[in-house]
């Protein structure tokens, strides 16, 4: 007998931070689910955030197993390789797929109903899409980390990055979705990206510079990036759990 999908039942493909904020929200009932299917491709981190948790999680081993499971929602919070290799096999298991990491979504042709991009670090995307369709004419993003989200430990504010939000999404895989995001967002229109490495920045902070046929837009967000990951925002995180919320009570 075909299993029935178990419509409280959410996937999570990356046990990181962002799958742990994820998870832990499901937990304290913020996200109304009865169970969660963890998948990362390092089995150790998937078991570690099960036995951290109070509530009812099943590991699997693969994406095939968790499609077996049918859950509701599917989070992708693991990187734009991952994103890559299973929007499609998740799309044709109609399953509703929150992808978080965004830049794997400009390189993919698919196009479904079932994907779904939270807005991440950033918001006013309402507003950015509805310019977009009227005629944007300049999209400028100027994103500041301190040097520990890069690696780096410059003393003074250094540019590490001049060019598109496509290239930047390549380059930055993990840091610079938000950029991803508003390409995604305001396509056909080109996003110029700055990326700044500030060492008098505590807070990962993006400001979008817009000008559009009827007038212009500034939007600024400065966001506690993660303890344990200061490439993370944790609006990012936040972002997801508001969309998986929707997603999960319709």
């Amino acid at each position: 007998m075909e299993k029935t999908r178990d419509m409280k039942k959410v996937g999570i493909i990356g046990c990181g931070v962002i799958g742990t904020l994820i998870a832990e929200a499901c937990q304290q009932g913020l996200v109304i689910c009865n169970g969660l299917i963890l998948y990362d491709q390092d089995a150790e981190k998937a078991e570690k955030l099960k036995s951290a948790l109070h509530f009812p999680v099943t590991v699997v081993s693969s994406l095939d197993e968790m499609l077996e499971l049918k859950p509701k929602v599917i989070v992708e919070a693991a990187s734009q390789q991952a994103a890559r290799e299973y929007v499609e096999r998740i799309v044709a298991a109609d399953v509703d797929l929150i992808v978080m990491s965004t830049g794997a979504l400009l390189d993919l042709k698919t196009k479904s109903h079932r994907i779904h991009v939270p807005s991440g670090a950033i918001g006013g995307l309402d507003a950015l899409a509805s310019a977009a369709i009227a005629g944007i004419d300049e999209v400028m993003l100027t994103s500041r980390k301190n040097p520990k989200a890069f690696k780096l430990n410059n003393k003074e504010p250094q540019i590490v990055y001049e060019g598109s939000a496509e290239e930047a999404a390549r380059l930055y895989p993990r840091e610079m979705n938000v950029a991803a995001t508003l390409a995604l967002t305001v396509k056909p229109a080109k996003v110029r990206v700055q990326v700044i490495s500030d060492p008098d920045v505590q807070r990962n902070t993006h400001e979008i510079m817009v000008k559009w046929r009827f007038g212009e837009m500034s939007l600024k967000f400065a966001n506690e990036p993660h303890p344990d990951n200061p490439k993370t925002s944790a609006l990012a995180a936040w972002s997801a759990i508001r969309l998986l919320k929707t997603l999960i009570e319709k």
